[in-house]
């Protein structure tokens, strides 16, 4: 006798689960998108014990007849596909068939629905995958599904459930998803008799997002929208200020589906390139409409990953679209100074009172400090300067690049301003003022250019008269081999200069005040830790930042009148100097609001 068996469809079923239904949440979302696919425009979920216990979906959808009822549990049925022409262009959420007959096969499951045709409704019970008839009930018009003690016949698939919490945090992550992807439904979760969302029909987007995300401060999202070669995007944006430690509040959407694409994500990434700090991630929520024609969503069970047609289309413009807002929008962080409350009812702690208080002493010892003198000394309330912008070069005693080679002098219009710890700037404006980390807007600036430059052609360099020598290691050797487009693109000329020994030829201009050979060891070790992690994209990038890094006006260093002058003026060469190349701040803004608040003006 052979060993090979044909399994019975209930063990088929089973197996299927296994790939559809997961957790809870896998049911909730499969369930929720059966209800959306039927017209349903109230759907609420009831769940209990984290969704162990009980899920139970209500919709006004169009329902089904005895007839549906009966066949809808079954194996591969399904009222949205009829043939193979139906897979170039799916337009349900759901469409493959498993969903139903895969539930009711690892659980009990009561379902009552009714068309707006009839009079009275149907009811069919299920006992993992033991169905009884179908039988006249009372209900609504629309479709009650309850799905009972899931996995409690399959104790080896029910022992990986988690606690309650951690279930229902997966579920809720499910109803947010496609709450999102469908302001103009009307929802409602409810656990253990608890509502947990209520979200009203025909939602402003916004609103929807403040309910489901109580911690964004939505005002704060730049939102922009593009529509071009059939493609429609739009997006909500969280400023750089915003940006988390993971990806999770990241959706992109397509055609109202929830999706995963590495394109997408990695044109995100590039979007908010040397505007985020590393292994930060921005806050994004991406809407995505194009032809059905365009993709392909029948390439994974859960449905969440597509296939593009024009993947380097959908990168390009994605990319375009968000940068470009993120570009022209104004990303300066702007402080908030705490205050003391005056109407809560609640007492205010001291230390807290305390800290405070110091604050608003120090800032007002500050501005005490800083009132007109007749010395001529640079101050917040002077006389705006007049002298003619010069080059932002180094004291003798600091030497550092001439910031002539960056951008030539300009005109400009006058302004207040004074330097703190030869570090920082405080410059007035009409609003307030602003303080700048003078380092990190010069990095940001050099920066810029230099990606302007290497895109076309090799940095200027010069030959040195005396060529720099360092010794190497034989994997250091290799990563120079290697490395050699990218050394000539920088204006770096290297060559062996006897055994274990490079000499330095030739160094970029603008990094004339460095020592060349301190340079290129410190590239050597950047590209030794980063060539097999980071594309030549990437990798190119890092090594910009670093560049800028050193060449930059450092912290500490004492700037002269011109300096300052003309290192404000270039600000409006560049199209963002909000943040350095690693994403930390360049200008913090306080307005003078805050200042009236905090010194009790208001």
């Amino acid at each position: 006798m052979g060993r090979i068996v044909h399994l019975d469809q209930n063990m088929i079923n089973m197996i299927a689960a296994g790939e559809v239904i997961e957790r809870p949440a896998s049911v909730v979302k499969e369930l929720m998108e059966n209800s959306i696919d039927g017209g349903a425009t109230a759907i609420t979920v009831r769940v209990e014990d984290g969704g162990r216990k009980l899920i139970a979906i209500t919709d006004n959808g169009m329902g089904m007849d005895a007839d549906d009822l009966n066949a809808a549990f079954e194996s591969h049925a399904t009222s949205k596909i009829k043939d193979a022409t139906d897979l170039d262009g799916i337009a349900t959420l759901g469409f493959r068939g498993e969903a139903l007959a895969s539930i009711a096969s690892i659980a009990q499951v009561r379902t009552v629905s009714r068309t707006h045709q009839s009079d009275q409704a149907h009811c069919i019970e299920i006992d993992c995958g033991e169905g009884g008839p179908v039988t006249p009930c009372s209900g609504d018009v629309g479709t009650t599904i309850q799905i009972r003690d899931i996995f409690y016949k399959l104790p080896a698939r029910r022992k990986f459930l988690r606690t309650a919490n951690t279930e229902m945090g997966h579920l809720t992550e499910q109803f947010t998803r496609i709450a999102l992807a469908h302001p103009q439904l009307d929802l409602t979760l409810m656990h253990n008799n608890r509502q947990t969302y209520r979200l009203p029909k025909d939602q402003d987007l916004k609103d929807r997002v403040a309910q489901l995300f109580p911690m964004l401060a939505v005002d704060d999202l730049i939102e922009t929208q593009t529509r071009e070669k059939e493609v429609h995007i739009r997006a909500l944006l969280g400023r750089p200020s915003t940006s988390r430690t993971n990806n999770r509040l990241q959706y992109a959407f397509l055609n109202n589906r929830f999706i995963r694409d590495k394109f997408i994500s990695h044109a995100i990434k590039e979007a908010y390139r040397n505007l985020l700090e590393p292994n930060r991630f921005p806050v994004v929520f991406l809407f995505m409409e194009m032809p059905y024609t365009d993709y392909d969503v029948n390439v994974h069970p859960t449905k969440t990953e597509v296939r593009f047609y024009n993947s380097n289309l959908v990168h390009s413009q994605i990319l375009a679209t968000l940068r470009e807002k993120l570009l022209g929008t104004d990303l300066h962080v702007s402080a908030k100074i705490p205050i003391e409350p005056t109407t809560s009812g609640k007492p205010f702690d001291v230390n807290q009172r305390a800290r405070r208080q110091e604050i608003a002493d120090a800032m007002e010892d500050f501005f005490k400090q800083h009132r007109p003198s007749s010395h001529g000394q640079r101050q917040f309330d002077l006389q705006p300067q007049t002298s003619a912008p010069t080059p932002v070069t180094a004291p003798r005693s600091e030497p550092a690049p001439s910031y002539a080679e960056v951008r030539p002098p300009v005109e400009i219009e006058e302004r207040q301003y004074i330097q703190i710890h030869d570090s920082y700037i405080i410059e007035q404006t009409e609003e307030g003022f602003v303080i700048i980390d003078q380092h990190a807007l010069h990095e940001r600036m050099i920066h810029e250019t230099l990606r302007q430059r290497v895109r076309h052609n090799p940095l200027e360099s010069q030959r040195l008269l005396l060529p720099e020598n360092f010794e190497v290691t034989d994997a250091q050797a290799s990563v120079i081999e290697n490395n050699a487009a990218l050394f000539t693109k920088l204006g770096i000329e290297v060559a062996p200069f006897g055994p274990k020994t490079y000499a330095v030829q030739a160094f970029p201009t603008l990094l004339g005040k460095a020592s060349p050979a301190a340079f290129v060891q410190d590239l050597i070790d950047l590209l030794a830790a980063k060539s097999g992690s980071l594309n030549a994209e990437d990798l190119l990038d890092e090594v910009l930042s670093m560049t800028a890094c050193k060449a930059a006006i450092k912290a500490g260093q004492k700037l002269a009148d011109s300096e300052i002058q003309q290192l404000l003026a270039d600000r409006a060469r560049y199209e963002s100097t909000t943040r350095c190349p690693h994403g930390r701040p360049t200008t913090i803004t306080f307005s003078m609001s805050e200042l009236e608040k905090q010194f009790k003006r208001t």
